[in-house]
């Protein structure tokens, strides 16, 4: 029964984990096309919020997934989990890149247009679809 909490807990945050990586590129997506400074705060403070909030739900989705691979030994040896596992750090990296994102927006530095950041937005959607795939389907 701990098992099913644990999971479910572990599904709950990695999907509002990945509610604030879709969303927060399509805010960059917006700063990178207003010429209107005023809507250009407005999106700052709306993504400062996202980017803190998405921070700490990536927190419990990772503890949770770690706490399920150790203790119940779920795929430690098999290929499948190695494959998502380095998706996972992907996510993590695109998390990040995210972040600096911000952080060049933030000292209105922002050199890319908003057609970068629409492409940029698919990333995650990737990223969830492979790691999904992974674990419903085990291929190796």
């Amino acid at each position: 029964m701990l098992y099913l909490w644990i999971k479910t807990l572990h599904i709950v945050f990695v999907t509002s984990w990945f509610a604030g990586l879709f969303y927060l590129p399509r805010i960059y997506v917006n700063m990178a096309q207003t010429p209107n400074p005023d809507a250009y705060q407005a999106m700052l403070g709306m993504a400062a919020r996202l980017l803190r909030f998405t921070n700490k739900l990536a927190i419990p989705a990772i503890i949770f997934g770690l706490w399920m691979m150790i203790q119940f030994k779920i795929g430690l040896t098999d290929g499948w989990m190695h494959a998502k596992l380095l998706l996972v750090a992907g996510v993590l990296g695109y998390h990040y890149t995210c972040a600096r994102i911000y952080r060049q927006f933030e000292q209105n530095k922002n050199t890319r247009s908003h057609v970068y950041y629409r492409w940029f937005n698919e990333i995650p959607v990737f990223l969830l679809l492979f790691i999904v795939a992974l674990v419903i389907i085990k291929p190796f």
